[in-house]
């Protein structure tokens, strides 16, 4: 049977990937509008809250908004009944509609907005355009039978414990005695209450990176033999995995800026697009950035791009990437809209056990028309 699922348990899934602390300081993620303690039946994907949105959860029942644009960006003054932003939240609030935005925090962080974008582009090899900086590292050491000491270490490696590099499921055992005495109104798994127990176990240590430490431990503790699994927690100085914003990677097939720009086009889903630049440049490696990234040129150019994928780029910027030999593919703000399906997906997979219902946003957002 199906478990309930709350709005909290969506929130902690979301902050498995997108942890709310890597939000830049400026930005307003999390919680927008609604409840952390709500029952999540259908939940909806989306890059916007606009009240064509909201009236496409209304229609469809939905009753969790996740979206990557917050909808409260800064403080209110007042509600007005009369204004589009006083309409949104009027719905919202009348239908108990629950909002939740990850922005910034999605956008820096692996896997997030812009490694969305370097799968669509089948950009290789792919690293953080702007290093913002390294995620925490921890080395993470459990004490457990012999018996069980195969199924924890399996079971550390696909909570995401135990990643080096391209290696996971990486782990290190001892061997040694654990003694314990069970105590009145404990239920040992070993062991008698009031006598002391001596039993052959293994110390598993593992590397975890700072984003998967709780889901690491909660799964130990799901699956390990104790009612007390004994574990150490070391932070370590070791750098971890680079985190930032846009990504710089190896375009799939080498050749000139135009066709580029059609494949662009293509795996982008794009009837048009601006281009800066000689057409006939060669493209061997490629920068992209979701949403505005046009102060950017410089960090893509000293990166050693071809060719810049970003959007909402100004009149002057164009010309001096122009100027410095940096082609620029304006593909506009809204191919962040990648998100949708990508987070729907990742959800479905987190919350497989919950009786939920997850689905992206039909409407198309992007207030911009080509004719």
């Amino acid at each position: 049977m199906s478990k309930i699922l709350t709005t909290k348990k969506v929130f902690e899934a979301l902050e498995e990937l997108a942890p709310k602390e890597k939000a830049y300081s400026w930005d307003n993620v999390g919680l927008q509008i609604g409840s952390a303690n709500q029952k999540a039946t259908k939940i909806m994907i989306t890059l916007d809250v606009l009240e064509s949105v909201v009236d496409e959860a209304i229609e469809k029942n939905v009753d969790v908004i996740i979206a990557h644009h917050p909808l409260l960006f800064k403080p209110l003054k007042r509600i007005n009944f009369d204004t589009p932003e006083g309409r949104v939240i009027t719905k919202l609030i009348r239908h108990n509609i629950t909002v939740y935005a990850s922005h910034t925090n999605l956008d820096v962080v692996p896997g997030g907005v812009n490694d969305m974008l370097v799968e669509q582009l089948d950009l290789h090899k792919g690293r953080p355009l702007v290093q913002i900086g390294t995620e925490k590292l921890f080395k993470y050491a459990v004490h457990v039978p012999i018996s069980h000491k195969e199924k924890i270490k399996q079971v550390i490696g696909d909570a995401g414990g135990g990643q080096q590099g391209n290696y996971t499921h990486c782990s290190f055992e001892i061997e040694g005695t654990g003694s314990f005495k069970p105590e009145t109104g404990s239920a040992p798994y070993i062991g008698e209450i009031g006598e002391i127990a001596k039993v052959e176990e293994v110390k598993i240590e593992a590397l975890i990176q700072e984003s998967v430490l709780k889901q690491v431990i909660a799964a130990v503790q799901e699956n390990h033999p104790y009612e007390e699994p004994a574990y150490d927690i070391i932070e370590l100085t070791n750098s971890g995995a680079r985190f930032g914003l846009g990504r710089i990677g190896e375009v799939e097939n080498q050749t000139e800026l135009e066709e580029y720009v059609q494949d662009v086009k293509e795996k982008l889903g794009l009837p048009h697009l601006r281009v800066v630049g000689d057409l006939t440049k060669k493209i061997k490696k490629a920068a992209v950035i979701g949403g505005s990234g046009e102060k950017y040129i410089h960090e893509a150019k000293r990166a050693g791009a071809d060719v810049y994928i970003t959007g909402d780029v100004g009149f002057h910027q164009a010309q001096i990437a122009r100027e410095m030999g940096l082609a620029l593919i304006d593909a506009g703000h809204y191919i962040e809209s990648v998100m949708k399906d990508s987070v729907k997906d990742y959800l479905k997979q987190k919350l497989t056990e919950y009786d939920v219902k997850i689905i992206s946003s039909d409407r198309n957002t992007d207030p911009f028309q080509y004719l």
